[in-house]
């Protein structure tokens, strides 16, 4: 089962949280420890990510068959954030079985098929020189040669073991799997719960041309920006997205 982390009273109402590509449920840390006042919040690492199990296959079927077992493991029916990958595994998740889910945050992603080939970290990952690394700023000095953006660099480091001179990530698998990553499954299947997709101004992930698509998957979606935030407006603007997070579920 999937590798995951509570936060706040578990009689509350159950927020999960579902990370994107080469991430974990760490980034999420704050946000999940400033909304447990509130919810009951779990964040879950992903297959090939963080301290889940590494396996063969990384789809959006099999990643949302993942969250249903955590789901129930603990026994809720949560409401859920999903960014990027995360979002696209919530959004399979909740088309094929609503029933397990309340209402859904989807953060910056559509359920679209991407041209936009996420390899070329892993390349960048995969030249990092790990037996050289005694420290993370020694990672992401080395990083710094391959991927220009300071955000990435440290974002990417958060996945390495230092002590087991390890990434936490599948980078084989994931590499193999981009296809799939990229992609967005067909489902005749529709989500009547409350859906808030949230984009970043600066992003392109959610385009204009995508909405029709999404309000026929998600019956009552509602759409939302914020300004002057990339893909990752969850780091970039977390006070906005807890408030955000806050006024939606409840």
């Amino acid at each position: 089962m999937l590798n995951y982390m509570t936060f706040g009273d578990e009689k509350s109402p159950p927020v999960m949280i579902v990370h994107g590509l080469y991430g974990s449920g760490r980034n999420w840390g704050v946000i999940a420890k400033r909304l447990s006042d509130q919810f009951f919040v779990i964040t879950v690492d992903l297959r090939n990510h963080g301290d889940s199990p590494w396996l063969d296959t990384h789809n959006y079927h099999v990643m949302a068959d993942d969250l249903v077992e955590v789901i129930n493991s603990l026994n809720i029916k949560p409401n859920i954030i999903g960014h990027s990958m995360g979002g696209k595994a919530a959004m399979v998740l909740a088309l094929k079985r609503p029933n397990l889910v309340r209402n859904l945050i989807i953060a910056d992603i559509a359920p679209v098929k991407y041209e936009h080939d996420q390899s070329q970290f892993i390349e960048a990952m995969q030249k990092v020189d790990l037996s050289k690394v005694e420290k993370r700023s020694d990672a992401t000095l080395a990083l710094s040669k391959f991927v220009e953006d300071k955000s990435l660099q440290n974002f990417f480091t958060q996945s390495l073991d230092i002590k087991a001179k390890r990434w936490k990530l599948n980078l084989k698998v994931l590499r193999s799997e981009m296809s799939e990553i990229l992609s967005f499954p067909k489902i005749e299947s529709e989500f009547s719960g409350h859906s808030l997709f949230l984009k970043g101004e600066k992003s392109d992930y959610i385009k204009s041309e995508h909405r029709k698509l999404i309000k026929s998957l998600f019956t009552k979606a509602r759409f939302a920006t914020f300004k002057e935030a990339g893909h990752w407006l969850h780091a970039e603007k977390p006070r906005e997205f807890e408030s955000a997070a806050r006024l939606f579920f409840s």
